[in-house]
C-alpha cells in the first residue's frame, strides 16, 4: 500500500499534463514507476483505501492464460472488463478485422498462447515457459509477451501490461512484468493482482517456491476526471494491512488452468477496506 500511495501522491505533486488522443482527455503523467510484491510471503497487493474487486482481476488473468479472444468468454468466467473495448470502441467497430459482437481480435492472451510466426506456424509462449520451468530450466528467455506490433491492427487494444519474464534462482521463481501505460486509479490494482497471482500460479504448477514479483511501469497517469476523487478521497484515507491469497493446491498443471479452474479456487483472507470509489473509466 505504501508504494501504491507514494505513486499516487507523486502523480498529484509531480505529474505533467498530457493530452490523450484516444480518449480526448488530459492525464497527469509521470514516467517510470517500480513496484515490488512479496509473493513468497503472501502479502497480497489488494488496495485497502478503497474496495477493490479482486475476483474480476483474477478472472481476466485466467482468460489471458487460456488465450481468450471474445468478451463473451471473459464474461462467462466472471470478468466484464472487455465489454467496452470489444463493443464500444469506435475505431475497432469500424475495423474490417473485427469478426462481430464481443470479438476482441488478436490481443493479450491470443498472442501469449498462439503467436503467429512468419511461416504461419503458431507459437505457444506460455507452454514453453511452463515446460522449461517444470524441468528446472531457465534459459534467460522465459518470456511471455503480448506485444506484437505487426498485429496491432488485428485487435481492439494494444496491450498495456505487455511482457512477463520469469527467472529461476535455485528453487525460487521470480517474475518481472513490464507495463507501457497505466491508469493508476482504476487499472493499477487489477495489474498488481494479476502480476502477483501470475507468479503464484506459475510457481505452483511448475513445482517451485514463489519469490518476488517486480512490476515496472513506463507511463503512469491519472485522467483529469479522476483527479479530485484521488486527492480529496482516496489519498486522505488510512490503509489497512495486506490480506492473503489462498490458491487451491489441487491446481498442479497448465492443463488444470486451461480446463476446470474457476474463481472458487481462489480465496482472499483478511481483506479490510474503505468504501468503493466510482472512478470514471475511459475507453
Amino acid at each position: 500500500m505504501k508504494a501504491y500511495l507514494d505513486l499516487c501522491q507523486r502523480l498529484v505533486d509531480q505529474g505533467t499534463w498530457v493530452e490523450n488522443e484516444r480518449t480526448g482527455k488530459r492525464c497527469l503523467t509521470v514516467i517510470n514507476a517500480d513496484l515490488e510484491y512479496d509473493v513468497g510471503g503472501n502479502a497480497f497487493p489488494l488496495i485497502t483505501t478503497r474496495k477493490s474487486y479482486w475476483k474480476a482481476a483474477i478472472a481476466e488473468l485466467l482468460g489471458y492464460l487460456r488465450g481468450y479472444s471474445s468478451a463473451a468468454e471473459f464474461r462467462a468466467i466472471g470478468c466484464n472488463t472487455w465489454n467496452a473495448n470489444a463493443n464500444d470502441n469506435q475505431a475497432w467497430l469500424a475495423n474490417p478485422a473485427r469478426k462481430g459482437e464481443d470479438d476482441m481480435g488478436r490481443v493479450y492472451g491470443v498472442q501469449g498462447r498462439a503467436w503467429q510466426g512468419p511461416d504461419g506456424t503458431s507459437l505457444d509462449q506460455l507452454r514453453k515457459i511452463v515446460d522449461n520451468l517444470s524441468r528446472g530450466v531457465d534459459d534467460r528467455g522465459e518470456i511471455m509477451t503480448f506485444y506484437n506490433p505487426g498485429e496491432f491492427h488485428l485487435g481492439c487494444l494494444r496491450p498495456c501490461m505487455h511482457t512477463h519474464t520469469f527467472s529461476l534462482l535455485g528453487d525460487s521463481l521470480h517474475l518481472t512484468s513490464y507495463q507501457r501505460s497505466c491508469d493508476v486509479p482504476l487499472g493499477l490494482n487489477f495489474n498488481q493482482i494479476q502480476v502477483f497471482t501470475l507468479l503464484a500460479l506459475v510457481a505452483q504448477v511448475t513445482g517451485h517456491k514463489a519469490g518476488k514479483a517486480y512490476h515496472k511501469i513506463v507511463n503512469a497517469h491519472i485522467y483529469e476526471d479522476q483527479l479530485e476523487l484521488m486527492k480529496e478521497v482516496q489519498l486522505k484515507r488510512e490503509p489497512y494491512p495486506s490480506p492473503k491469497l489462498t490458491i487451491n493446491p489441487d491446481i498442479k498443471s497448465l492443463d488444470d488452468l486451461e480446463t476446470w479452474v474457476t474463481l472458487d479456487d481462489f480465496e482472499v483472507e483478511g481483506y479490510r477496506h474503505h468504501e468503493a470509489i466510482a472512478y470514471p473509466f475511459s475507453v
